[in-house]
């Protein structure tokens, strides 16, 4: 019996305008035009934007396909080049052979035993925070996104360097932002013009990348003559690991190039986007009371135990670390993830010729109804064991997945886990009024639109 062959099929495409495609309803609401898409189409579509088709990837099973099962033949697309003016080549920006030796390099910096070791900071500097809003007026209104940037940048100062550099660093929170901002506008723009131009943009762009550069290639060149001086002296941070590592073939370590770019990037990536998702928790937390009194009682009764480390306790906030995922779940730092085609392939019956782009947005994956009930719906519950042993894998995505799985999730997981128990067994957060709704702002990372300001004051309710 011959056995019939299906031809592949063409994907479905969504309709734009003539000329600019779908560009402006892209970039003025992206999260709502790709929630529409998911309703309107079942598996995925292409959309053109700013003069490029974009697959949109909808399912977990499609998703999984191109980040993990084949993931040799996607790399990161265009947008990330953008990024990588000023990450440079580290571990978000590079590809292939150079992606794995990096990756290699640096991942025993992020091992369970180092995290182990950086709990008791992360729980220092929390508790500072504290003893900040125990002198806060409790009348006045908290800018709680600040305070979580603040926060945040304290801790990867701290893992990073140890030594004490938090005035070098804090000075460069203004440019960081900024790169932010030039990043966005430029993913979002039909006109790029080079950096060699001295547009008012460009300038900016390149003012803040020097000052930040001069801060960390300053601590590389503090640390590397520190070293020099006193060979055996030991750092207990992620930038000593960094440089001592050796590559198992060549016996190299990173240069102060690669030093940089990987600094840089775990810099980057461990302030803002867990600053943000921090801010959007006690955002939820402020509209869920009952939400944050478990977690109030969860932490007076474990953090309260006698003769075990802060990363033993970290572990037995069991019900905190749903909230975190439920956070993550709903406001995922990192809302879309692009991935380009180097070889022709099919995704499920649909063919795709090689140098194709593909989106992935886990705001929209989270939101899926096919494998998340009442999507909308802020529900720590839904991350017990028991609700979570049936849902694909690929149906939750705030870290990315396969081999790009970002390398400080743990790192992060565990950060937002301590800080959220911290806080919430002495304060209580409250909204400003009954009507108080924050937006979320699709820049390069999902920040609350406006930033989160909300009512502290200490905790009147019995754990």
């Amino acid at each position: 019996m011959q056995t019939s062959i299906v031809p592949p099929q063409t994907a479905p495409r969504h309709r734009g305008w003539p000329l600019v495609g779908s560009t402006y309803p892209f970039i003025n609401d992206p999260l709502g035009f790709m929630l529409r898409l998911q309703e309107q189409h079942e598996r995925l579509s292409v959309v053109n934007v700013l003069r490029r088709d974009l697959t949109i990837l909808q399912t977990a099973e499609d998703v999984k396909y191109v980040l993990q099962e084949n993931n040799r033949n996607y790399h990161k697309s265009e947008a990330y080049k953008i990024l990588a003016t000023f990450l440079g080549n580290g571990l978000l920006t590079s590809e292939e052979d150079f992606w794995r030796r990096q990756r290699k390099l640096a991942q025993p910096a992020f091992y369970k035993q180092r995290l182990a070791l950086m709990t008791d900071m992360m729980a220092q500097e929390t508790e500072a925070l504290v003893d900040d809003w125990k002198k806060h007026d409790a009348a006045q209104p908290r800018d709680i996104s600040k305070d979580m940037l603040r926060l945040t940048l304290n801790i990867v100062t701290k893992a990073l360097f140890s030594t004490d550099v938090g005035d070098r660093v804090a000075g460069i929170s203004a440019a960081l932002d900024d790169i932010m901002h030039f990043a966005d506008q430029t993913l979002k723009s039909f006109i790029r013009l080079p950096l060699k131009y001295p547009t008012p943009r460009n300038v900016k762009f390149q003012s803040a990348v020097r000052k930040v550069e001069e801060v960390i290639y300053g601590i590389i060149n503090g640390r590397r003559a520190e070293i020099q001086r006193n060979p055996d002296a030991s750092y207990d941070d992620l930038l000593d690991m960094l440089m001592r590592t050796r590559d198992e073939e060549t016996g190299e370590t990173m240069s102060d190039g690669q030093l940089r770019d990987e600094v840089t990037t775990i810099f980057m990536a461990g302030h803002e986007t867990t600053a943000n998702a921090l801010s959007w928790a006690l955002y939820l937390l402020a509209k869920h009371p009952e939400v944050a009194q478990r977690i109030r009682e969860e932490s007076k009764e474990v953090l309260a135990k006698k003769g075990t480390s802060t990363f033993e306790k970290a572990r037995e906030l069991g019900y905190t670390m749903q909230v975190v995922q439920e956070v993550l779940r709903l406001y995922p730092p990192a809302w879309v993830i692009s991935r380009r085609s180097l070889a022709e392939d099919k995704i499920g019956p649909y063919a795709f010729p090689a140098d194709s782009y593909f989106l992935i947005s886990p705001y929209t994956l989270h939101r899926r109804t096919e494998y998340w009930n009442e999507p909308e719906v802020f529900n720590p519950d839904r991350f017990s064991e028991e609700n979570s042993k049936d849902r694909p894998t690929y149906a939750y995505l705030p870290f990315g997945g396969g081999p790009r799985l970002c390398i400080g999730n743990n790192f992060a997981l565990l950060e937002m886990q301590l800080i959220l128990a911290i806080l919430l067994r002495d304060f209580e957060v409250e909204l400003l009024s009954p009507n108080q709704n924050i937006e979320p702002e699709p820049m390069v990372t999902l920040r609350p639109k406006g930033g989160v300001n909300l009512g502290v004051k200490r905790s009147t309710v019995e754990g």
